[in-house]
């Protein structure tokens, strides 16, 4: 320990993985914390009259000199000499932030991995793009220069129908980006960010009280778009004459595996060589909208996996063109084909919906089908998920009756078959 000048803050060397501290030998309570960025930044540390200890950061070394910052904590450690808690009036000061600065604080501590989700760990990168998305393109614009403390459940609420109107609505970005355009369920989903981001700042006492708490929420429009037996025959069609005539294979190929397995956009995306099994007739996902999971295959949906081709240098069943991502431009691919075959509304939702829609119209049991999709265990279902031989006919059943559609093919269902295949699920 030592007189913090110049000179030992210099020489104070940050390490790759804790911060590094060093405390001054003259003013007790005063020292200098090296991250592992780099960055060097003057605190004092005392008790306050609870007996609780508090940290609080004077400034960063480079704005301030260690003689400056050495004036400063002593005028801090005298207040609380006499009572005070510089740290507490700091926070009261804080809870008159905007809603521009706590949005900013969220995302900051989100990004870092300080805020924990829904299943207790820190919140996913893709959960934090969609917050990003709705703070910036509807939250900041309507609410942005608002006081926290001064909103109330009419503002909130007052919010949310300006954003169902499309009073935030923006046309198309340069570059890569698309168009928002308002509506009930855009609305209903930021409401939903902007409660839980000023619940964390409650929380942790950056604001006094989440002004959001019991907003209701407009009930969004139920997605029960899905593709009959004609239209996944018609796309089908299309999809071979697009192939003829050169329309991406990657992009087709992730449209069949969609339909085929219900996957999710980016699971299919994103889905790795390294993590199927066809041996175990599997899929395991190391990370999804609900964390780990396996997920079963049928025989359709593997030899669709197994006819791509192996780019040595990427990972991905479906690689990108250039780069070591994967491919990303399904729904253009997806929009070309639907205009061929003269299709309208259909997403990589609707392919996932349609998957499960013809598993029920087998006579799958809603427990099984979840089980194929993936949605949140029930119990202990999920866990033991790969020892189902159910799934796995399942599976094998569902794909079958999707790629003889996909093929100009007839359901090959048969009225007897609902009492078997509903026992066996």
């Amino acid at each position: 320990m030592a007189k913090i000048t110049k000179r030992t803050v210099d020489a104070l060397q940050s390490q790759p993985n804790r911060d590094v501290f060093a405390w001054d030998s003259e003013l007790r309570g005063f020292g200098i914390r090296a991250k592992p960025s780099g960055v060097k930044t003057f605190f004092i540390q005392y008790r306050n009259s609870e007996g609780r200890t508090r940290r609080l950061v004077i400034g960063q070394y480079g704005t301030l000199t260690p003689e400056i910052a050495r004036g400063l904590a002593r005028k801090k450690l005298t207040s609380v000499a006499e009572g005070g808690d510089p740290s507490a009036d700091r926070r009261t000061v804080r809870a008159g932030m905007t809603v521009q600065e706590v949005c900013d604080w969220y995302l900051e501590q989100a990004e870092a991995g300080r805020l924990l989700g829904r299943n207790r760990r820190p919140i996913k990168a893709s959960t934090l793009k969609m917050d990003r998305s709705r703070i910036e393109t509807h939250i900041k614009p309507l609410l942005g220069t608002r006081m926290v403390r001064g909103l109330s459940l009419h503002d909130i609420e007052g919010m949310q129908a300006d954003i169902a109107a499309g009073k935030s609505a923006r046309g198309r970005k340069k570059g890569r980006g698309g168009r928002s355009t308002g509506g009930y369920g855009v609305a209903s989903r930021t409401i939903s960010t902007f409660r839980a981001l000023l619940g964390h700042a409650a929380r942790l006492g950056i604001i006094g009280m989440n002004p959001a708490s019991g907003a209701r929420l407009l009930a969004g429009g139920k997605r029960d778009r899905r593709l009959s037996e004609d239209e996944i025959r018609l796309l089908g069609r299309a999809m071979r004459e697009a192939e003829a005539a050169g329309e991406h294979p990657t992009g087709l190929s992730a449209i069949q595996l969609m339909l085929l397995t219900g996957f999710r956009r980016m699971e299919a995306l994103g889905l790795k060589r390294s993590w199927f099994s066809r041996k175990e007739h599997c899929v395991r996902f190391p990370d999804t909208k609900v964390g780990k999971q396996v997920r079963i295959l049928g025989q359709a949906a593997m030899d669709c996996i197994g006819a791509q081709r192996s780019c040595c240098s990427s990972p991905f069943v479906f690689p990108a063109d250039w780069g070591d991502g994967h491919f990303i431009g399904v729904v253009r691919v997806l929009d070309r084909i639907c205009q061929k075959a003269k299709l309208k509304g259909v997403t990589p939702h609707v392919l996932r919906h349609t998957f499960a829609s013809v598993a029920g119209d087998l006579g799958f049991s809603e427990l099984t089908i979840a089980g194929l999709l993936g949605h949140s265990a029930r119990g202990i279902t999920q866990r033991y998920v790969h020892l189902d031989s159910a799934l796995v006919v399942a599976a094998d059943r569902v794909s079958m009756e999707i790629a003889s559609m996909l093929h100009g093919g007839m359901s090959t269902q048969r009225p007897e078959d609902h009492h078997a295949l509903a026992a066996a699920a």
